[in-house]
């Protein structure tokens, strides 16, 4: 599996699933795509959260869907979007959260990889889309390979905050021994139903409160 690129804790960590038939499939689907139609985020890409947030380093799970389908928008960080590009809805929602829960204003940029780089793993379900074609690349592989690093993560490692919006990530919460990790679920942030519970949640001061009780810095929001 020479083509994965991916940081070296997360291949040893995830070395036997690459052998597994499925993956294999899903590496090939993959490649094929790519190929004949536009995909994002750019292939390099594919495993950003990984290369940008080492599996020991992991302190916070957030887990979104598939990465955004517009020009220009993923790069490889759930809820992320690259400088200069307009904040996406849901995006926007979780900065105005963080505003109400900390008063920190709202950011400049949109690109996530602060967060990755304090410890905060930003995971999509499905890690590559179809340009403007939403969930184009579910049902290929992806959503076994990232249920098992949702496992591999909680088995691994201990005190870890998951941060789970909406009812296809809360679905995830099986796979996450609840003795070991913080588990925090709420409505997505999407406009859709972010009244419904993901407003007012609490959710990131919760984190940096239990990150403190294990000794751990707070993430900067």
């Amino acid at each position: 599996m020479k083509e994965i690129r991916m940081e070296e804790s997360w291949k040893a960590q995830l070395s036997s699933e690459f052998q597994k038939p499925y993956f294999q499939q899903l590496t090939e689907f993959v490649r094929q795509e790519y190929k004949s139609t536009q995909c994002f985020p750019p292939g390099r890409l594919i495993f950003n959260a990984f290369d940008q947030t080492p599996f020991n380093d992991v302190k916070v799970v957030i887990l979104g869907q598939d990465p955004y389908h517009g020009d220009g928008q993923a790069h490889g960080l759930c809820f992320s979007v690259n400088d200069g590009i307009p904040f996406p809805p849901s995006l926007k929602n979780i900065f105005q959260e963080i505003q109400a829960e900390t008063g920190a204003p709202i950011p400049q940029s949109g690109d996530l990889t602060r967060w990755a780089r304090q410890g905060v793993f930003l995971l999509n379900t499905c890690l590559s889309v179809r340009a403007h074609q939403a969930f184009s690349h579910s049902g290929q592989g992806w959503e076994t390979f990232t249920d098992a690093v949702i496992e591999t993560l909680s088995k691994g490692r201990e005190g870890l905050v998951f941060l789970l919006w909406g009812s296809p990530a809360g679905r995830k919460a099986k796979l996450i021994d609840a003795s070991k990790h913080f588990i925090l679920q709420c409505a997505h942030p999407s406009p859709l139903s972010a009244y419904r519970g993901f407003f007012g949640c609490g959710h990131f001061n919760q984190a940096n409160n239990y990150l403190i009780s294990k000794g751990k810095t707070p993430i900067q929001w």
